[in-house]
C-alpha cells in the first residue's frame, strides 16, 4: 500500500496566499521526512479553494527540494493549456528527477479560466480526448504532428525525449482524474490509471474500478496490466488521540474554507451551479475517510483497499488550516498509521 499527501494549497479565511503556499511546501517536505510515498499537487485559478495555479511548476520546485518522494500533479487541467507545452514540462521533470514525477491530468470544469486563457467551452465539453491523445503521443514518440479539430501543426521533434532518461522508467507515469463513466472509459481505453476524488465513497469507487477493468479489457489491454493498474484514491486524513477530536478539528476549519473557496468559482457560460453544503460535506468526509485515531485511520485505509482494489492513496492533510497542526498530522500519519498497514 502506498500512501501520499494530496496538497490543495488551501487559503483558509483570514490567511494570505503566501501562507497557504508555504504550508503546501512544508507538507511535501514533511511527507518525505515521514516516509510517505508521494505528494499530489492540485491546480486552481482565481479562487481561494486552492492558490497554486500551476501544479507542474510547484512539482518542479518540490522535486528540487526532495530526494526520494514521488511528486505528481492532481491535476494539470488540459483544457486550459496546450498539451505539447504540458508534455514538454512533464518530460523535463521526468528526466531531471530520475523518474519521480507523475503527470495527473483532468478535464477541469466550465469555469471562467477557459475565457481567460483564450479557450472556448468546447475545450471543456468535447476537447479533452484530443488533447489527451496528443499529450500521450508527445510522451511516447520521437516526432509528433497533429491534424485534429483543435490542434493542427507540422511534424516536429520531441525535445527532450522522455525515453532518454538515464535512470528510471522510459517516460513519466500518466493518470487521469475520472468523475463520470465517459472519463472512466476514456482512461481505460488508453490503459491509464484513474485518480478518483475524495467526494465519493468506497462503493462508487469500486464500481468505477470495475467499469474501468471491463472497458480496458474490451479495448484489448492485457489482463495482467489491467489487474495491476495503479489507480489512486483521494481522501481526507486527520489523526488524533480520539476520533471526536479529529473530526472536531476539521469541522471547525473546513466549512469556512469550503464556502469561501467554492463560492468563488464562476462559470464561463453562466450555467447554474449546484453547491454542496460545506458543513454537511465536511461531516461526510469525516465519516468515510481516515479521520480519527491511528487505528481507525489504518482500518479505513485497509477497508478502502479491500473494497475497491485501490492501494494508492492521496490524502488531504491540511484540513485544520494551521501550519503546525498540519505538520504534526503528516508526521503522525507516517509514524503511527503507516506501520499498521504493513
Amino acid at each position: 500500500m502506498r500512501v501520499g499527501s494530496f496538497v490543495l494549497a488551501a487559503q483558509f479565511p483570514g490567511q494570505g496566499q503566501g501562507e497557504a503556499l508555504h504550508r503546501a511546501l512544508r507538507i511535501g517536505e514533511v511527507a518525505e521526512e515521514s516516509g510517505l510515498d508521494s505528494v499530489w499537487l492540485a491546480e486552481h485559478h482565481f479562487v481561494p479553494y486552492g492558490v497554486c495555479p500551476s501544479a507542474a511548476t510547484f512539482a518542479a520546485f518540490l522535486l528540487g527540494r526532495t530526494r526520494r518522494i514521488r511528486v505528481g500533479t492532481a491535476v494539470s487541467v488540459l483544457p486550459t493549456q496546450h498539451p505539447v507545452a504540458l508534455g514538454e514540462q512533464a518530460a523535463l521533470l521526468h528526466l531531471t528527477s530520475g523518474g519521480r514525477f507523475t503527470l495527473g491530468v483532468g478535464r477541469g470544469g466550465p469555469w471562467v479560466d477557459l475565457e481567460v486563457f483564450g479557450k472556448d467551452i468546447g475545450a471543456y465539453e468535447n476537447g479533452f480526448p484530443e488533447s489527451l491523445d496528443l499529450l500521450l503521443e508527445w510522451l511516447r514518440k520521437p516526432r509528433v504532428g497533429a491534424s485534429g479539430e483543435r490542434y493542427d501543426f507540422r511534424e516536429v521533434a520531441v525535445v527532450p525525449r522522455p525515453d532518454e532518461a538515464l535512470s528510471g522508467p522510459a517516460g513519466p507515469e500518466v493518470v487521469v482524474a475520472c468523475t463520470s463513466p465517459a472519463s472512466v472509459r476514456l482512461a481505460a481505453e488508453r490503459g491509464l490509471p484513474m485518480l478518483l476524488g475524495m467526494h465519493v465513497g468506497d462503493e462508487e469507487k469500486a464500481e468505477m474500478v470495475a467499469f474501468w477493468r471491463s472497458s480496458a479489457l474490451a479495448a484489448g489491454h492485457a489482463p495482467d496490466a489491467v489487474r495491476s493498474a495503479g489507480h489512486v484514491s483521494a481522501g481526507v486524513a486527520q489523526v488524533a488521540d480520539r476520533g471526536a477530536q479529529a473530526a472536531e478539528t476539521l469541522l471547525k476549519a473546513m466549512p469556512g474554507w469550503l464556502k469561501q473557496g467554492l463560492d468563488a468559482h464562476v462559470t464561463v457560460d453562466g450555467r447554474e451551479r449546484r453547491m454542496r453544503d460545506p458543513l454537511a460535506y465536511t461531516e461526510m468526509l469525516c465519516g468515510i475517510h481516515p479521520v480519527g485515531t491511528p487505528r481507525l485511520c489504518a482500518d479505513r485505509l485497509a477497508a478502502t483497499a479491500e473494497r475497491t482494489g485501490i492501494t494508492r492513496f492521496a490524502l488531504l492533510m491540511e484540513g485544520s488550516g494551521d501550519l503546525a497542526a498540519t505538520e504534526e498530522n503528516v508526521r503522525r500519519l507516517g509514524a503511527e498509521v503507516l506501520p499498521q498497514l504493513g
